[in-house]
């Protein structure tokens, strides 16, 4: 037994003296407030105090903690109260899987220093890593604390929440602690599962006597595709289900599984691969697209004869005519690399098997009804039989579309007919999970001698990796996007999703659209250099707006904010280019420079059917219930949904609970992506609180304009010359409303021409960079955006969402490419930390969506597209030299400062050499 003294309280706990501190406090102690996200203390998220000084707790063993204090983020303290409530009020916890780390290291700061500088709470922080916020409400609230200046609670009356900036609804869990994410429940006695993973990015393999080995390791099972019991298959698109569950004697990628070992959790993680009877046959490895599309190239699927999964088009007008007749023509070979999404909270949950058939599995997910569907097909069951339960959702951004353990959990526990639990490590989980597709792309871009834009064409290929996953989707998104939010008459995009050998990329925020317009933006950037105009007024000139015509032929009747988005960036774009002006005239190493991006994206599937269905109950003892299954992955839909509920029922949001997710209690309120939640399901929860205000009103008999009151079972309806109050325990049945919404689009015909998504947003951001031309290195300093909401439901998520946006587009710029086999883990692959965040500012363009709830629209990816494109332009203003290929790493831009080329494009992935 181990002493430890835990937030005051002496604890005896059995535990190995060489375990993490971490594993002790959560598996020994139940204390799963601190949480693990890579175990080699690169993520600080199991940040705790010991000692009074800020540790990760992963790097601490048990017996080095023997009598010492330790204080996690569940300690009853003063200070660390008046921290949870500045994070509330700030909006600083997202998804909330760092916060507890967070949370202690601003705890260490403000015990040691009272009175911190804005410079002292970035350092106090740097260790932790976020990736959903962008850092700036989390510094924000640090300041807040230590002022003892923090925002009292919102209150908001009936009809009023709509447009007020609320905390999370779900906020106060996260910033105690008691938020349960995947890996922090499961079942009593419930076996270990862990997946063994190919080491060779191609190869077939054998497999030995499975049975012998079980028995000479000490496993309860070893689970292999013999022992699926439905289809071994799983996928996205509905006809194309293209990946195992385990392998069946051939691998497509380093890092798919095999085999499950199963058993305690000791003698699972005891077992060394090699110990086990697997022959391996290396084949050669097909990296980069470049190799997948050569001639003689192996097939790696049968569907896909030349491994092209799938192609993407969009035609319309006369493209080399009006080529051939412009005054200026920009053109350009663009890379982009593949990028980890690099969620802190690695995949994990547990799943339950059920008498006849059923499984219950509780997991973090995206998308609960597709997760569903797909295990039951691995099971061989109805859909019906099986359960699937959303833990936390500790981060997605796209990755947790795709299943992940869900299909493992339902084979092991199904087999062994007993509880099962998984937790990736986050070498696993980066291994194993989708990323950002990498991008060839050729493009080109014509304007008449006013700088009016008369024609636009791409070539992309994306790098889908061993299985198809979002490739169709990145496909026949970008067509549509590519041109830009810019009216343009003449288009032609060609688009290619191929299989290679490379990890399989799916959804990341942006669907092809982030990569799409780096290429765009700089041709851009190229047509007002060579017209002699400035970069903001050609994007002006241009911009797309309401009763213009899309490429694909849809005329935006509504709701189309860009031009405004770029007149509220004016002054500061003129006051940033005067700064560059007078810094750089007298400055020759450290160039400053300013960037400038637009961007639009479609909410919700591209012209495919897209609905969500919401359910809300007023109970006969009072109880208003609002069955949303809509996951909130950190983007605040459970919150934003609750706004709309209220107001459109005409009850304050506090009356309001709700359930959320279970595939067994909530309708299908579809994936959380695309940026269609805020406006699908909660166009959806506008309906449902609409039609249940009607059943009230129609039982009172009272007008529109009546307002509710509801105490207990009593619900007071005031019109404007009666007041009728009803006992709804004296109803004969609860009062209940559900509805369902589908945004209406029109399918894209053979040259991409129809209706592709009922509205869209759109953005535009400013960027400054300081580039020291002798190191070769880049510091985006400001940030200004201006992005068109649609209406502003929660200014203070909204805010948040284009933070870390932001963030991850300065990632995707300057710092982050995942390279299989080398950069699987959060030391060599980096993140913007709090330290390489600038400075930002935001202004809200409210251009109502007449289909959205209240006018309002999605924000989530919109956010993230102009930001790598401002930072290139910005770049470009410092120092002369147009990056083609991100990120744009030291030694990138300095061999092209120093004059050097770029490589010809295209170009084979970076992969390791088997």
């Amino acid at each position: 037994m181990i002493a430890l003294t835990i937030n005051g309280t002496r604890h005896e706990v059995a535990a190995d003296p060489l375990a993490p501190l971490s594993d002790t406090l959560r598996e020994g102690l139940g204390l799963t407030g601190t949480k693990e996200g890579c175990n080699a203390g690169d993520c600080g998220a199991c940040t705790v105090l010991m000692e009074g000084a800020q540790v990760c707790a992963c790097l601490i063993s048990t017996a080095q903690a023997e009598g010492a204090e330790i204080t996690t983020v569940e300690a009853q303290d003063p200070l660390l109260g008046r921290l949870r409530q500045a994070f509330l009020a700030r909006g600083a916890a997202q998804c909330g899987i760092c916060t507890p780390g967070m949370l202690m290291a601003s705890l260490d700061l403000l015990r040691r220093n009272a009175a911190p500088d804005r410079a002292a709470v970035e350092d106090a922080l740097g260790g932790v890593l976020c990736r959903c916020t962008g850092y700036q409400q989390i510094i924000e609230a640090v300041l807040d604390a230590a002022r003892g200046d923090i925002a009292a609670p919102i209150a908001t009356e009936a009809g009023a929440a709509v447009g007020a900036p609320l905390p999370r609804v779900d906020g106060a869990a996260k910033v105690a602690g008691t938020e349960r994410y995947g890996a922090d429940a499961a079942p009593d006695g419930a076996l270990w599962l862990r997946a063994v993973r190919s080491p060779h990015a191609h190869a077939r393999f054998t497999l030995g006597d499975l049975d012998a080995a079980r028995d000479r390791l000490g496993l309860a099972a070893i689970l292999s595709a013999r022992d699926v019991p439905g289809r071994n298959a799983f996928g996205i698109m509905p006809d194309l289900k293209d990946q195992p569950v385990f392998a069946d004697g051939y691998v497509r990628y380093r890092g798919e599984a095999v085999l499950g070992l199963l058993g305690t959790r000791d003698a699972v993680a005891a077992v060394r691969d090699a110990e086990l009877p697997i022959a391996w046959d290396p084949q050669p490895a097909l990296h980069g697209v470049a190799a997948a599309l050569a001639e003689g190239a192996p097939r790696l699927h049968d569907h896909a004869p030349d491994n092209v999964l799938v192609r993407g088009h969009l035609r319309t007008g006369d493209v080399d005519a009006a080529f051939a007749t412009a005054t200026a023509r920009a053109e350009g070979n663009f890379r982009t690399a593949f990028v980890e999404h690099a969620y802190i909270e690695p995949e994990a949950g547990f799943a339950i098997p059920g008498a006849g058939g059923a499984m219950t599995i509780a997991a973090c997910t995206q998308a609960p009804v597709m997760d569903r569907e797909e295990a039951a097909r691995v099971l061989g069951v109805p859909d019906e039989a099986v359960r699937i339960i959303p833990t936390a959702c500790g981060g997605g951004f796209g990755g947790k579309l795709d299943v992940s353990v869900q299909p493992l959990l339902a084979v092991a526990a199904r087999v062994t007919n007993r509880p099962v639990r998984m937790t990736y490590a986050r070498t696993e989980s980066m291994a194993s999970s989708t990323k950002r597709h990498p991008a060839t792309l050729h493009a080109r871009m014509a304007a008449d001698a006013q700088g009016r834009f008369t024609a636009f064409a791409l070539e992309g290929d994306f790098n889908t990796g061993a299985y198809a996953s979002w490739g169709p989707t990145v496909a026949n998104r970008v067509p549509v996007h590519a041109s830009g939010p810019y009216r343009v008459p003449n288009v032609w995009n060609r688009t290619r999703a191929v299989y290679t050998n490379d990890t399989p990329a799916g959804a990341f925020r942006g669907f092809g659209v982030p990569q799409a317009a780096i290429a765009t933006e700089a041709l851009v950037d190229d047509l007002a250099e060579a017209l002699g105009m400035d970069r903001w007024e050609i994007r002006r000139r241009n911009a797309i707006g309401k009763g213009d015509i899309t490429p694909s032929g849809q005329v935006l009747h509504a709701s189309a904010g860009l031009p405004e988005c770029l007149d509220a960036l004016k002054p500061e774009w003129d006051a940033m280019l005067a700064r560059v002006a007078a810094h750089n005239a007298t400055q020759r190493r450290h160039r400053l420079g300013a960037g400038i991006a637009c961007m639009w994206y479609g909410c919700g599937n591209t012209a495919l059917s897209n609905p969500s269905t919401m359910r809300i109950t007023l109970a006969r003892d009072g109880t208003l219930t609002l069955f949303n299954g809509a996951v909130d992955i950190g983007q605040g839909s459970t919150t934003v949904i609750a706004q709309i509920a209220a107001d459109a029922l005409g009850l304050p949001i506090d009356a309001l609970r709700q359930v959320i997710g279970d595939t067994a209690l909530t309708p299908d309120a579809g994936k959380t992506s695309a940026s269609r939640q805020t406006f699908v399901s909660g166009r959806a929860a506008q309906d449902a609180a609409r039609a249940l205000r009607a059943r009230i009103l129609a039982l009172a008999n009272a007008g529109e304009a009546a307002r509710l009151a509801l105490d207990g079972a009593r619900l007071t309806i005031a019109d404007t010359h009666t007041t009728r109050v009803i006992d709804l325990a004296a109803l004969d049945a609860d009062l209940t409303a559900e509805a369902r919404y589908d945004p209406p689009t029109v399918a894209l015909d053979a040259d991409g021409q129809g209706i592709p998504y009922a509205t869209y947003g759109f953005a535009a951001q400013i960027a400054l960079v300081r580039v020291d031309t002798a190191l070769a290195t880049v510091k985006v300093e400001e940030i200004v955006a201006a992005q068109d909401v649609g209406r502003a439901v929660n200014p203070l998520l909204i805010a948040g969402q284009i933070h870390g946006g932001i963030a991850q587009g300065l990632g995707l710029a300057l710092m982050e490419e995942f390279i299989p086999g080398r950069t699987e883990n959060l030391h060599d692959y980096l993140i913007p930390t709090a330290g390489d965040m600038p400075r930002i500012r935001i202004h809200l363009v409210e251009d109502p969506e007449p289909e959205g709830p209240f006018g309002a629209k999605g924000v989530g990816e919109p956010a993230l597209v102009p930001t790598a494109p401002a930072i290139l332009s910005a770049i470009r203003h410092a120092t002369g030299v147009r990056m083609t290929e991100v990120p744009v790493l030291p030694h990138r831009l300095h061999e092209r400062i120093g004059g050097g080329e770029p490589p010809p494009n295209p170009l084979p992935s970076l992969a390791p050499g088997d």
